[in-house]
This record gives C-alpha cells, sequence and structure tokens, in this order.
C-alpha cells in the first residue's frame, strides 16, 4: 500500500499490520516518503483542508512533512490497540542502531525514566546508586522544555561536564564506573527525532500511542535488562489526575515488557517540590547533599522506590525491601557519591573540580556559578505550611531564563531558587521561606506576587500532617 493509502487505513480506524509500521517508519527514517506515491488516490475532503493548512504553515509542500504529519492525525484521532503500539515502538526502535554489551554485563543493563516534574533530580542520584549497587546504568537523558527541568541541563551546570559520547566512549566509562548519563545519539532511533518534531507541529504530542513509542523506542535501543518509568501526576506534572497518569503508564510497561524488557511503573504526586531546590546548579548541589547522606525525606523515598524495584527486577534482590535497604546501604557508605565523582571525571569534569564538589564541606560556588542576585521572601503570618505551589515556581523561574520554551534555546544555569520550609512545618510571621536567585531580568512585582501566592499557610494543627504522604500512590509491576 502507498503511504496515503495507509492514512486512509489508520484514519478509517482500521489496524495497521506489522509490516504496514514497518513500511511508514523505514519511509519516515530514510526521507522516501516522496517515492511512495505512485498511483495513489487522494485523501478525502478533512485531510485535504488539514494537509491544506499543513504545507501553508512550512510554506513548501514537502512530502514527508505533510504525509508524516497527516499520519500523526490520524494516530492521534483514531488511536492504536496494544499490538500496534508494541509494533510501532519496535520499528522505531530499529530505525537505527541498537546497543550491545558484553555477556558478562547479561542482566545487569538498568535504567529509569521520568515524565519531569519540578526539582527532580532523581536520575543525578539514582544513577551512581545504582552503578554502585553493582547495576551498569546506560542513562539517557533529555532536556528541560517549558516548565520541567531537565537532567542534561542540570548537570552541564558541572563545568566541563560532557553530555555527548558516542556508543564506544559510553561502554567505556559503563566497564570503568556503572553509570553515564547522557544525550541522544545520532545513530540511536533516528525517526524518533523527526516524529517528535512533528508531533510538536501538529499539535498531537499528546497522542498515547505516541508518547509510547518515543520513550520505549529510546529505552528498548539501550538493550536493557529492566526499565523503571517514574510517572508523575498532579498540579506540576504533564498528567494532572491519577487515571490519566495510569493510562500512559500502563501503555509504557506493555510496550516495554513486548521488547524484552522487565518494566515496571511507579505512579508519584507532583504538586509541589521534590527536595528543597529549583533550578539547575542548585539541583546539582542539593544531588551532591543526597549522594553524601543528607538528603530530603521525599527525593530519597523516590530514589530508594525506583532503584529498589529496579534491583528486584533484575533478580539482584529477592523482594522490593531488600532492594530499598541496598539503595540506602550504598547511599550511606558512600560508595553512590564516589560513582558520582568517578562519572564526572570520566565525562570531562576536572579532577580537582569533581573531588570539592564531592568533599564533605565543599563550597559548591568556587565549582559552580551562583547567580548575580538573591533575595528572600517572608511568611505573611504565622502558622502551618500546607502547600507550595511547584507549577508556579517552575514557571516564574522559566521566565527568569532557567528553561527553556523552544528546543535549543541556552539556559542560564544559575537561576533558581531554594525553599527555606517544608511541607507541615509551623512558621512565625515574616520568617524567610524562599530564597530566589536571579540575573537578567530580574522578577517583575508580578512575579513576586505570584510566588508569595504559592505558599499556603493554615492556622489550624490538623491539615498539617499531608506532607507525610508519601509521593509514591501505586505501581505498575512486570507479569
Amino acid at each position: 500500500m502507498s503511504i496515503p493509502d495507509l492514512i486512509k487505513k489508520k484514519r478509517d480506524g482500521a489496524a495497521l499490520s506489522a509490516e504496514e509500521i514497518g513500511t511508514f517508519i523505514e519511509a519516515v527514517k530514510n526521507k522516501t516518503i516522496q517515492d511512495c506515491q505512485t498511483g495513489s488516490k487522494p485523501l478525502d475532503s478533512n485531510f485535504e483542508l488539514y494537509l491544506q493548512r499543513f504545507i501553508l504553515f512550512f510554506l513548501h509542500p514537502s512530502r514527508l512533512f505533510v504525509f508524516s504529519g497527516a499520519m500523526l492525525m490520524a494516530i492521534w484521532q483514531k488511536g492504536m490497540v496494544a499490538m500496534e503500539t508494541e509494533t510501532l515502538t519496535r520499528a522505531m526502535m530499529l530505525s537505527g542502531e541498537v546497543m550491545s554489551w558484553p555477556k558478562e554485563w547479561a542482566g545487569l543493563v538498568v535504567d529509569k525514566h521520568s515524565t519531569g516534574g519540578v526539582g527532580d533530580k532523581v536520575s543525578l542520584v539514582l544513577a551512581p546508586a545504582l552503578a554502585a549497587c553493582g547495576c551498569k546504568v546506560p542513562m539517557i537523558s533529555g532536556r528541560g522544555l517549558a516548565h520541567t527541568g531537565g537532567t542534561l541541563d542540570k548537570l552541564e551546570s558541572i563545568p566541563g561536564f560532557n553530555i555527548y559520547q558516542s556508543l564506544e566512549q559510553i561502554e567505556k566509562i559503563l566497564d570503568s564506573v556503572g553509570c553515564c548519563i547522557v544525550g541522544q545519539t545520532e545513530t540511536l532511533v533516528p525517526a524518533d527525532r523527526i516524529l517528535y518534531t512533528l508531533r510538536d507541529v501538529t499539535s498531537t504530542v499528546d497522542s498515547l500511542p505516541l508518547i509510547t513509542g518515543s520513550i520505549i523506542s529510546k529505552k528498548g535501543a539501550e538493550s536493557l535488562t529492566a526499565l523503571v518509568l517514574d510517572v508523575k501526576f498532579g498540579r506540576a506534572a504533564l498528567y494532572k489526575d491519577l487515571e490519566s497518569a495510569k493510562r500512559i503508564a500502563q501503555s509504557l510497561v506493555n510496550a516495554g515488557n513486548g521488547l524484552g524488557m522487565r518494566t515496571g511503573a511507579v505512579l508519584s504526586r507532583m504538586d509541589t517540590v521534590i527536595g528543597r531546590c529549583v533550578g539547575n546548579s542548585l539541583e546539582v548541589m542539593e544531588s551532591l547533599e543526597a549522594l553524601k547522606g543528607n538528603g530530603p525525606d521525599d527525593l530519597m523515598d523516590l530514589v530508594t522506590t525506583l532503584g529498589g524495584l529496579l534491583l528486584w527486577m533484575t533478580g539482584l534482590t529477592s523482594d522490593l525491601a531488600g532492594g530499598r535497604k541496598r539503595v540506602v546501604d550504598v547511599v550511606s557508605s558512600g560508595a553512590a557519591l564516589l560513582k558520582f565523582r568517578d562519572m564526572m571525571e570520566n565525562q570531562g569534569v576536572a579532577t580537582d573540580k569533581a573531588r570539592s564538589l564531592c568533599s564533605a564541606n565543599s563550597d559548591y560556588f568556587s565549582v559552580l556559578r551562583k547567580a548575580e542576585h538573591q533575595t528572600e521572601l517572608t511568611t505573611p503570618a504565622a502558622g502551618w505550611v500546607v502547600d507550595l505551589d511547584g507549577l508556579v515556581l517552575a514557571e516564574v523561574l522559566h521566565k527568569l531564563g532557567s528553561g527553556r520554551s523552544r528546543a535549543g534555546e541556552p539556559v542560564n544555569h544559575s537561576v533558581g531558587a531554594e525553599l527555606l520550609v517544608s511541607l507541615g512545618q509551623r512558621v512565625d510571621k515574616g520568617v524567610p521561606w524562599l530564597r530566589l536567585h536571579y540575573e537578567d531580568p530580574a522578577p517583575t512585582p508580578d512575579q513576586m506576587s505570584r510566588l508569595q501566592n504559592a505558599l499556603t499557610l493554615e492556622t489550624h494543627t490538623d491539615t498539617h500532617t499531608q506532607h507525610t504522604h508519601s509521593l509514591v500512590q501505586e505501581m505498575l509491576l512486570p507479569d
């Protein structure tokens, strides 16, 4: 069938076969859609209108963009059954190079993916902790977009840290350290890079099968033994409620297991801030403190839960509790901190800087960039801290330069905020509760007002205990 015929078939609600999905992905990857049009019939009126708008948007009639975009729209409108999604994911994975590892690493190669949040620095603590437990962690991460922070941006706030590594270099680092955190290489899942761009301009970013294919194809290309997914829901998450988060988590788990990776998911709340710091340099500092045994409870709960689940799925521990304890032990002993130091050195950070950051009484700002200005916000009244709106905090910091609105834009690593109070804490009036780090632009009066209103105090004592609840709401385990 020609590409337009495949689009029409999906638009009419039929399931595409493995061969048909493979044909489409191969055409996208090789940019040969223009060679597939002979004898095809025109599309129906709704799609003709859509295509006209699509062409006008780009100001050129590129068939690659037009027909790929039309297929994405058809998938967005009609969805895919589980087998189609798994087939799409596999075809995307096989569009590029698939990593292979030494046979002695069998059963040990693991990774984690998060759907993004505010102050989400879990990967910086989890990867070295898993390496200290004996795992191999080829963590391929992304950059921040909109209000969510990116792991790569955080690491690039460390002078010299190089997130661009070849497959040969990745294997070398894993052999000597056990973990590396890198960006996607050019040879891995090339079809996803094209489709990811098209999803943005066709407003199909929220398509369940397309999200699943994008995430799991990249993890599948890592040839993992086990994968754990941190799917967040709540005010500051992509998914606002538990049910929508559970739908995407189940789709991801099904596709991952379908590709032969033991895949599980954790559904975690994302209403406020994970830990106490938001912003690239500040989150590196907090991660280092966590690796030194001083991590905030909510951050360490996520690290030990996700790490414990991976250790159980690989068979390195007999149950989740045993896995959690092992993660706690390697952090407490300092073994995880040493792995982070070695990872920094192997990824380009000067030895003296890496060792300074990992020293017991590190002056972090002697290595990391410090913002030119800091200002503190104070509590407007006495009471219990019952809420801190993470979305508002992230949106304001984004406007001040900590994030980007479009891929490729620079970020200011020094911009961020420190929470000086915790949920459930009793505070007096006039106590500093937030320290804002900024440069140019300075925060506007409206932004300062938004930040101040992000804090909710309660005078009654019967509501402050909600902070003791774990962020982890539910787990989806592999069969």
